[in-house]
C-alpha cells in the first residue's frame, strides 16, 4: 500500500478539516488566511502569520501537481526535487511528486549553491521545485542546470524568475483528480541525503515500503489520535520531520509547521493551536528551560495542560535535560527515538514512554525493526559489550544511489545496516548509545567516547552545550578536548569546568578546555569536524608540549 492512500482517505472522509497549518511568527497575527481564500487573492504567503489547509484542499494540490508533472513528460521512476522552507506547499508538492510515479529529492535549504549543484548531478534531478528564499542560489549556478528541464517556483507570481514557472499558477489550471499512476511496495520513492557532516552528502534511495514502515512504526509508538495536534519545527527536507508527521497522517490529525525556533514562539504556538505532541531538537528543548531558569518565559502565561508528549530524536539525549523537563512540565510524556535516514529516520529504536526508568538509553528494536551489536567481524557480542548498532527492516534503504562501493560497506547480505554507531545493551535489552564508530578518541591505548564526557559535562549548570573531539598528541596518540558553550549570561573558568571534572576517571578528562560557541547543523547534530578543522593549527602546538 503506498502512503498515497492515506492521503486520500483522509480527504474522503474528513474533507473539511484543517490538516496543516502554518505560523510564520515574525508577521503580523492579524494577517490570517485559509488556503481557499489564498486561491482566490494574489496573497504573499510571507505577508501571513497563519496559513492552514484542508484534508481536501491538500490531496488536491497534491493532484494537481502530479498531472502538471504529467503533462511536462514526467515518467516513472523520473526525479524531481524539493528546495524550500516549512510552508504549507511543502506535503503537497512531495505527495505530487509520489503520484505522479516519480521519486521525490527533498534537499536541505541550507545548501549553498555548488552543494545544490552536486545534489541536482548525483540524483539525475530533472525538475526542480524552489522558494524566494533559494533564487540568488539557483541564479548562480543555472548555466549549469542543464539537466534541468522544468523550474517550479513557490512565491508571488511577480516575483517568478524568467526560466521559471509559477507553482501555485500552473496547478490551477490542472486537473484535481487523481492520476492513474499505479503505484506498489517495491517502487523508487525518495532520495534522501545524509547530513554531509564529513563532506558532500549521499544519495540515501528509499522505495516506498520505507515511507509507509516509518509511518506504521510512528503511529505505533506514538499512537497519534484524531484529535492530536503535532508541532512540527525541523526542516521537512530530513527524514525525522516529515517521518514524524506521518503518525499525523495516518491518524488524520491536525499539524502545525513553525517557520521559527526561539522558546517564544515554539511556546506560544503551543498555546494558540492547542498542540498535544511536540518534536524537539536537544538545543531547542535546552533553550526553553534556559529561558525559564532566567525568568525570561513564565509558562503560567501559555496554555500547556494539554500538551502529552515531548520527544526528542537526531543526537543522544542527556538524561540531566529530560529531568529538568520533567521538573518544568510534569505529568507530561517523554519519549526519544533514534534513526538515520539510512533508515528512514526515527524509530528503528525507540525508548517508550512507559520506560523513563532508563532514560539514557535509546531504548529497545522499534515496532517492525530488530536490532543487533556486532564486533568488527560482524559477530554478536557479549550482553554489556560495546559494538557497531546494526538495524534490519523494510526501512531500511535500497542503496546509496549510484554508489555500489559505499552500500556494501554499511548493508550486508542479509539486510542488516551498520549505523556507524557503536552501542551496548543492557540485561534487559535496553540499548545505550555509546558514540560515533568515526568519533571514538583513543588516548594511551584507551577507547574514550566522547558522548559519555558529554553527557557528564552538560550537568553542569553554567553549560549550554559541549562537544568533546580528539586531538592528535605526541605522546598519546590522542587526547579529549572539550568545546563548551556557555549559558547566556554566565561566566566560567577553565579551573571550574577542571574542578567538576574531578568526579571522571583521570583518564576520561578532558585535557584541553576550549570556550566556543558549537556548531550543529540543522538537524542538531554537532558538526565535529568543523570543530577539528578550526582547531587544527593551534592543536599541533599544544600537542608538542602536553604531557
Amino acid at each position: 500500500m503506498p502512503i498515497t492512500e492515506f492521503l486520500e482517505k483522509n480527504a474522503r472522509l474528513h474533507p473539511d478539516e484543517v490538516c496543516l497549518v502554518e505560523i510564520n511568527p515574525d508577521k503580523q497575527p492579524d494577517k490570517g488566511v485559509t488556503w481557499r481564500e489564498y486561491n482566490l487573492i494574489e496573497s504573499s504567503a510571507d505577508a501571513c502569520y497563519r496559513r492552514d489547509m484542508t484534508w481536501l484542499d491538500f490531496d488536491r494540490r497534491a493532484n494537481r501537481f502530479a498531472n502538471l508533472l504529467l503533462s511536462r513528460g514526467v515518467k516513472r521512476g523520473d526525479k524531481v526535487a524539493i528546495l524550500l522552507m516549512n510552508c504549507l506547499e511543502w506535503l503537497p508538492a512531495y505527495f505530487g511528486i509520489l503520484k505522479a510515479g516519480a521519486i521525490v529529492v527533498p534537499m536541505n535549504y541550507r545548501y549553498a549553491s555548488d552543494e545544490i549543484k552536486y545534489c541536482v548531478d548525483l540524483s539525475d534531478t530533472r525538475i526542480l521545485v524552489f522558494g524566494p528564499e533559494f533564487i540568488s542560489r539557483v541564479d548562480a549556478i543555472l548555466p549549469e542546470l542543464g539537466c534541468i528541464t522544468d523550474f517550479f517556483y513557490v512565491g508571488n507570481e511577480e516575483d517568478t524568475p524568467d526560466y521559471a514557472s509559477n507553482f501555485s499558477r500552473m496547478i490551477h489550471y490542472c486537473s484535481s483528480t487523481c492520476p492513474p499512476v499505479e503505484l506498489c511496495d517495491e517502487d523508487d520513492a525518495a532520495i534522501y541525503f545524509s547530513s554531509g557532516t564529513t563532506g558532500f552528502p549521499k544519495a540515501i534511495l528509499h522505495r516506498h515500503k520505507a515511507l509507509m514502515t516509518a509511518a506504521r512504526t510512528e503511529h505505533a509508538h506514538h499512537g497519534q489520535k484524531h484529535d492530536d495536534v503535532f508541532l512540527c519545527i525541523p526542516p521537512l527536507y530530513h527524514t525525522g520531520a516529515k517521518m514524524h508527521w506521518f503518525g499525523s497522517l495516518v491518524s488524520c490529525s491536525k499539524a502545525v509547521l513553525l517557520r521559527g525556533v526561539s522558546p517564544e514562539w515554539i511556546l506560544q504556538s503551543i498555546s494558540e493551536e492547542r498542540a498535544t505532541i511536540v518534536w524537539l531538537l536537544v538545543p531547542w528543548a535546552q533553550d526553553i528551560l534556559d529561558a525559564v531558569d532566567r525568568g525570561e518565559i513564565s509558562l503560567s502565561e501559555y496554555r500547556l495542560s494539554q500538551l502529552r508528549l515531548m520527544h526528542i530524536g537526531a543526537q543522544p539525549v542527556p538524561p540531566s535535560l529530560v529531568k529538568r523537563w520533567q521538573e518544568k512540565f510534569p505529568g507530561q510524556d517523554y519519549d526519544t527515538n533514534y534513526g538515520l535516514s539510512e533508515s528512514i529516520g526515527p524509530g528503528c529504536v525507540h525508548l517508550g514512554v512507559e520506560n523513563i526508568h532508563k532514560v539514557g538509553a535509546i531504548g529497545v528494536p522499534g515496532f517492525g525493526w530488530e536490532c543487533r551489536i556486532l564486533d568488527e567481524h560482524r559477530n554478536p557480542v557479549a550482553q554489556g559489550d560495546v559494538g557497531e548498532l546494526a538495524v534490519k527492516g523494510d526501512g531500511v534503504m535500497k542503496c546509496y544511489y549510484k554508489n555500489p562501493e559505499a552500500t556494501a560497506e554499511i548493508l550486508t547480505d542479509d539486510g542488516w545496516l551498520l549505523t556507524g554507531d557503536m552501542a551496548r545493551m543492557d540485561e534487559d535489552g535496553f540499548i545505550y548509545l555509546v558514540d560515533r564508530k568515526k568519533d571514538v578518541i583513543i588516548t594511551g591505548g584507551e577507547n574514550l567516547y566522547p558522548v559519555q564526557i558529554e553527557d557528564f559535562l552538560r550537568a553542569y549548570e553554567k553549560i549550554s552545550d559541549v562537544a568533546v573531539i580528539g586531538l592528535p598528541h605526541d605522546r598519546l596518540g590522542e587526547i579529549a578536548a572539550a568545546i563548551i558553550q556557555v549559558k547566556e549570561g554566565m561566566a566560567c573558568t577553565e579551573a571550574e569546568i577542571m574542578e567538576f571534572c574531578a568526579e571522571l576517571p583521570r583518564y576520561k578528562r578532558p585535557r584541553k578546555i576550549i570556550f566556543a560557541d558549537v556548531p550543529r547543523n540543522p538537524t542538531g547534530k554537532i558538526e565535529k569536524p568543523k570543530l577539528r578543522e578550526r582547531y587544527g593549527a593551534e592543536r599541533l602546538v599544544e600537542s608538542a608540549t602536553t604531557n
